[in-house]
């Protein structure tokens, strides 16, 4: 096979440089529709058109946030959803930890059923749950509550954040849990002070998997609240549309952007962290 020699002794090979090529497009096919919105939000609305355009000598994108965020009330439901997608996250990778833990390390019968038991979560779309998790609420007394919220999203990220975190500690040398057991470590002790520890990575990659996954859903958010007390930004962004005559087209594109810095920040944040738990022992 042909090689491209480079300096230092380096070489490429025609696949890594077709590889190049590909994320190089791919990006910027990424790029296009992200420049289009930053342009469209700039616009201030007395000059936007209707139509989407490529550039402008204009800049209201501060004053497009501004009037945004006022007529969907984003304090209220970016409040909510940073409760939602932080609470939420946090526990479901606890509790998936905790059933990682259960099924590689202790001994319990029929691990493998429990791994589909729990896994099955993720072969189902979220639309078959919402019969019944709406008459539950209304049930209970939570519908439209903060509670009802968090327990939905808490569940529903459990099968995944379970999956990397199963997988992750499964390829952990066994040879660890019988050392501890010889020095007298109980089941507790080692699930804190030597798994967690080590599947910290993994942990940190299904944090980042749900928080984005809560911060953008909004199924849920429109069908177990209405008001804007409960909803998360999704459901307030989504408001938008209806009264975008009177809003204006380029401040809902601008509170898309504003909106979405927050995912962005905690995957550059846990990004380290992201990528070891997704590539490790690969």
């Amino acid at each position: 096979m042909t090689t491209i020699t480079v300096r230092r002794g380096r070489q490429l090979r025609p696949g890594a440089i077709i590889v190049g090529v590909l994320i190089t497009a791919m990006s910027i096919l990424w790029l296009v529709p992200v420049y289009l919105a930053f342009v469209n939000a700039s616009i201030p609305l007395q000059s936007y058109t209707g139509k989407p355009q490529w550039t402008t000598t204009e800049f209201g994108f501060f004053d497009n946030v501004v009037r945004g965020w006022e007529a969907g009330n984003f304090t209220a439901t970016g409040y909510n959803s940073i409760v939602y997608s932080l609470v939420s996250a946090t526990a479901s990778v606890a509790i998936s930890t905790i059933a990682a833990f259960a099924l590689v390390v202790m001994p319990v019968k029929r691990p493998k059923m429990w791994f589909w038991i729990i896994y099955a979560g993720t072969l189902l779309p979220l639309q078959a749950f919402a019969i019944p998790m709406y008459q539950a609420s209304i049930a209970l007394n939570l519908y439209d509550t903060q509670p009802a919220l968090i327990i939905v999203y808490t569940a529903i990220c459990i099968p995944f954040g379970f999956f990397l975190v199963r997988n992750f500690m499964a390829t952990l040398p066994p040879e660890l849990s019988q050392a501890a057991k010889l020095d007298g470590a109980g089941w507790w002790r080692m699930f804190w002070s030597i798994y967690v520890p080590l599947v910290r990575p993994a942990m940190a990659a299904a944090f980042v998997f749900q928080f984005i996954a809560i911060w953008n859903e909004l199924f849920f958010a429109v069908t177990l609240a209405i008001s804007s007390e409960t909803q998360p930004v999704m459901a307030a962004l989504a408001g938008m549309q209806a009264k975008g005559s009177l809003v204006g087209q380029p401040a809902t594109l601008a509170m898309a952007i504003v909106i979405s810095l927050p995912t962005v920040a905690v995957f550059f944040i846990f990004q380290r962290y992201f990528k070891s738990g997704l590539t490790a022992n690969l």
